[in-house]
């Protein structure tokens, strides 16, 4: 009797024990930014999944010089509307000689905030205007189109973003609609900038968000005749060309 009752009590301990196991790192990764991922959804649209994913990547789990000396998540480098503090590496500027050289880099105080810049240098620089047009559960059109829209100069960066988001089920993320808000001293909700004007109106063609290759192409200035947002008048028309490899 006493050595079933042992057994029992063994399994009831072992088993839960057995079961369980440590993250990953990637798994720590996300579990550690979701929340400001999710926060950063709902600030300005863009899929949770997409910005954990580039995260991932960028600053490789969270170990890369940039994220560690800079808080710099996302690669983000200083540009000329830049006024924070900066970080000297060297990334893919070259010289006259083409050696490579240091770069600028933003420079964050947390990595919270490096999530932040992420979303408002997304939604500020009108060459991004067209992955707004993309709902936030559509992860792979947002995936192809940062490539498309030129972010990673990696040919293969929609793919290694498209495979974390499954691997990991990013996706599910994209779904969440209550999340509390991440504990920072400022988080400027209601101090997102309007997207840009832009002298015209970028209309996205992407029926098929499982293309293997999409590229920008311009097409010629024509007359658009729509009854709803863009009615009579002129405009530039961008397009994404499949490219079936």
């Amino acid at each position: 009797m006493k050595a079933s009752f042992f057994k029992i009590v063994l399994i009831i301990v072992i088993i839960p024990f057995l079961s369980s196991r440590p993250l990953r790192r990637d798994e720590s990764y996300v579990d550690k930014y979701r929340t400001m991922a999710i926060a950063e959804m709902k600030r300005t649209g863009i899929p949770a999944s997409i910005k954990l994913a580039q995260g991932l990547m960028e600053s490789q789990m969270g170990r890369s010089e940039l994220a560690i000396n800079a808080n710099n998540h996302f690669g983000i480098k200083c540009k000329s509307d830049w006024n924070g503090e900066t970080y000297e590496y060297k990334d893919d500027d070259t010289n006259e000689s083409g050696e490579i050289i240091h770069s600028c880099f933003r420079k964050y105080s947390s990595a919270e905030f490096s999530y932040i810049d992420h979303s408002n240098f997304l939604v500020s620089r009108s060459r991004y205007k067209m992955l707004f047009e993309f709902d936030k559960s559509d992860y792979r059109a947002w995936a192809r189109g940062l490539k498309a829209c030129g972010y990673a100069t990696d040919p293969g960066y929609a793919d290694k973003l498209i495979e974390s988001i499954e691997r990991l089920e990013l996706f599910n993320l994209d779904k969440i609609e209550n999340e509390e808000k991440p504990e920072l001293d400022f988080y400027p909700y209601a101090k997102l900038e309007k997207l840009p004007e832009q002298p015209s109106k970028i209309i996205i063609a992407l029926k098929e968000t499982t293309i293997k290759s999409p590229e920008i192409i311009m097409v010629k200035k024509e007359l658009v005749k729509s009854k709803s947002s863009f009615r009579k008048k002129r405009t530039y028309v961008t397009a994404l060309k499949t490219v079936n490899n």
